[in-house]
């Protein structure tokens, strides 16, 4: 059995937590094997050779115990991906847009309620798109979206490296939501994506009709993107990396050649193939082999 596998152990940018204990005590447990370290207190990677990937992740979540530390066991081949598809509303941006939208209207905690339920997949996802947004009838559309953009949407941590490093390096990178348009075009723009999917809020008069344009993009949606990237850009499935936090995500994840659960909910993280719970995105970078002089930050 060759070294089929790489260990991979990823903290937080923000708040370094790997240091030289939890790599000896990762690379004693191992078996000795030495670390390439990826960026110094932040991440590092051990080559080895396992049949059950789970096994040794937990294995290694057990000798680091409460160490925040994120910790993925993956394929040693064809770790660089040459497609990114990405969701966006709690993945590249750290808000729910619609969730903002209902702010204006003093609704943000009604509708957040119904958004959490979704995410965890407890409801459908459609249904709960139109009821939220039927909530929003009446609410001046370019003023709205414009003050939600400008005052309470931010970029996630290490998303604009992410897109940039994947794209100086070849990759396609595909913004994939059920939110909206009038979001995912200025969002897509600003992190640098090649294309943006997403769901058309209906205007009438310049007001929000409350009513959103039909079919909606959700689940089968997502994964019906990704199938179509891997044909029109003659991709192989394992070239292909998805990352996103919501049960309309799952499909998407799991017909990825690299699915990532980013900060995501319980379900959604336990189906797929990686999950991050601490890192920023540059942990996606991470798990493909870059190291952190390899970054690219415009």
């Amino acid at each position: 059995m060759s070294l089929d596998h790489v260990a991979v152990l990823i903290s937080n940018p923000a708040a370094p937590a790997l240091d030289d204990v939890a790599l000896t005590r990762c690379g004693q447990a191992l078996g000795l094997v030495p670390p390439r370290l990826l960026a110094r207190g932040v991440a590092a990677e051990f080559p080895v050779t396992t049949a059950d990937p789970a096994a040794m992740r937990e294995d290694l979540v057990a000798v680091l115990g409460r160490a925040k530390v994120d910790i993925a066991v993956v394929p040693a081949e064809g770790r660089r991906k040459r497609l990114l598809i990405a969701d966006m509303d709690s993945t590249m941006i750290e808000q729910e847009c619609l969730d903002e939208l209902a702010a204006a209207l003093g609704l943000k905690e009604k509708v957040s309620a119904i958004t959490e339920r979704a995410m965890r997949g407890e409801i459908a996802f459609e249904p709960a798109l139109r009821e939220r947004v039927a909530l929003l009838e009446g609410l001046p559309a370019e003023k709205t979206v414009s003050d939600a953009l400008k005052d309470r949407i931010t970029l996630a941590p290490g998303a604009k490296t992410l897109v940039a490093t994947m794209r100086a390096n070849g990759a396609y990178a595909a913004l994939v939501s059920g939110g909206f348009t009038a979001f995912t075009g200025p969002i897509a723009e600003t992190l640098g994506f090649d294309e943006h999917r997403s769901n058309t809020l209906l205007v009438e008069d310049g007001r929000l009709s409350g009513r959103v344009a039909e079919p909606i993009l959700g689940r089968e949606a997502k994964l019906a993107a990704l199938e179509e990237l891997i044909s029109s850009r003659s991709l192989v499935r394992e070239e292909t990396l998805a990352v996103g936090d919501g049960a309309n995500d799952l499909a998407m994840l799991g017909a990825a050649g690299l699915g990532v659960a980013f900060r995501a909910k319980p379900a959604v993280a336990e189906a797929a193939h990686v999950r991050i719970d601490h890192g920023d995105l540059t942990a996606l970078l991470y798990l493909q082999g870059y190291d952190a002089s390899e970054f690219v930050d415009e």
